[in-house]
């Protein structure tokens, strides 16, 4: 008999241990793929369930979270102080930085973005302008899809040479592995040292609708090498890139975005500084074609004079 209230006594203990722990810890609601969320347990049979910050847009932590979510909650959540990556002319520039995307149901890009000076501009897939700046009057008529991306990087150095086939497959292993992306979407690996470039190739007609985008694992790897990991726990968030058992350490990442149609923009583009460039290369081309003309006509002129004097001289000669 005495047993009992000494039993009661302990389950009384343990329900106000399970009580005082976190929720997280009681049903470990979280979601693997995008630490940017906030998850909870509710519905029927208490499924987790996970939204983005910013949005509040449902996710599914089984795949990559869309770019546009990602990039919205980075502005309503806590602030890192860094902005987007920086390509070269070859492509589109996206000098813009962090800014607050606006999103469909979906997670996509809309195609015309404005800020809250009612600016707007058109964006490709991944959300970089491709167009020039305008009011709210502005019209983006279609989304274009980004379908060729380039990442360029260096790496600092190893022990001993890289051999370019073990990268090759280290890196396609990466993405298929960590990022879920088909291997037919990573188009070719090169390298020269210290340099290594990444392509990435997915038409629309290509990505079926379980696929992961490559923008998306274009994203999802950039922050991995900023050190920024968007995974959650379980390992996942160490972001360990090694060849042939020696840490592989990534740096300098430029990432190229090529869309399915041109962008459009003007000679507003220019910066200042190409503008000054170019009307110097002008002033100089015009001023080689003046002294160019000026030279040409005092030879002609010379050579007129020669004439002149040569017709005198053989009318003397004709008349003696």
């Amino acid at each position: 008999m005495a047993r009992g209230p000494g039993l009661a006594l302990l389950a009384t203990l343990l329900l106000l241990a399970v009580a005082a722990r976190p929720a997280g810890a009681q049903d470990n609601c979280t979601c693997a793929t995008n630490k940017m969320t906030m998850c909870s347990r509710s519905g029927p049979g208490g499924r987790c369930q996970c939204q983005a910050i910013g949005s509040g847009i449902e996710v599914d932590c089984s795949r990559l979270t869309s770019k546009c979510l990602l990039l919205k909650a980075r502005m309503h959540g806590p602030k890192s102080g860094r902005g987007l990556v920086r390509p070269s002319q070859h492509a589109i520039v996206d000098n813009d930085g962090l800014y607050d995307p606006d999103c469909d149901q979906d997670g996509r890009f809309k195609a015309r973005q404005c800020n809250q000076t009612s600016e707007c501009w058109c964006v490709n897939s991944v959300g970089v302008r491709r167009t020039d700046k305008g009011d709210l009057t502005l019209r983006c008529d279609e989304l274009v899809r980004t379908h060729h991306i380039l990442i360029d990087m260096r790496h600092r150095p190893t022990s001993r040479p890289l051999n370019h086939s073990d990268l090759d497959a280290e890196l396609r292993r990466l993405f298929r592995e960590r990022y879920r992306l088909h291997p037919r979407f990573v188009e070719a690996v090169h390298y020269e040292n210290p340099t290594i470039q990444i392509e990435l190739r997915q038409n629309a007609s290509q990505k079926s609708p379980g696929d992961v985008d490559i923008g998306d694992a274009a994203y999802y790897f950039e922050r991995d090498v900023k050190g920024e990991s968007l995974f959650h726990g379980g390992g996942r968030d160490l972001f360990d890139v090694r060849v042939r058992g020696e840490p592989l350490h990534l740096e300098g990442t430029l990432i190229y975005y090529l869309d399915e149609k041109p962008p459009e923009f003007s000679m507003k583009r220019l910066t200042a500084g190409l503008i000054a460039v170019i009307v110097v290369v002008v002033l100089a081309l015009v001023a080689g074609l003046v002294v160019l003309v000026i030279t040409n006509r005092r030879k002609s002129g010379k050579y007129k004079k020669v004439e002149i004097k040569e017709m005198g001289e053989m009318r003397k000669e004709t008349g003696s």
